[in-house]
């Protein structure tokens, strides 16, 4: 299964060279939060407009497949939303992913 994760720049550049991506969310550390934040591909957009919309800086929209990774995916109903996201239990490893999109500031 293909899942979805926005990111910014800088920390996936340096997860490809520390081998481990751990960021959960916007300014949240896996450590801190126990997993990371993760989407569907008709839920990203929607991620993106609700929580990265004042992000200056360039963001890039991972594709993990599960299938490559080494932690467990959990779908689970986040509080006040109304459908399951999947969360990842542990760290992306860079191979897990497998395409990388630049994604476009939705102020142009």
């Amino acid at each position: 299964m293909l899942i979805y994760h926005l990111a910014l720049v800088s920390e996936w550049e340096a997860a490809q060279r520390s081998g481990s991506y751990t960021t959960s969310t916007l300014g949240v550390t896996l450590e801190e939060e126990g997993f990371i934040h993760a989407s569907h591909e008709h839920q990203w957009e929607g991620v993106r407009e609700r929580f990265y919309a004042g992000v200056d800086e360039p963001l890039v929209l991972l594709v993990v497949d599960t299938d490559l990774l080494g932690s467990p995916v959990v779908e689970e109903v986040p509080d006040g939303a109304s459908e399951a996201f999947p969360h990842v239990y542990g760290p992306i490893e860079p191979a897990a992913v497998v395409q990388t999109i630049p994604v476009v500031s939705p102020r142009g």
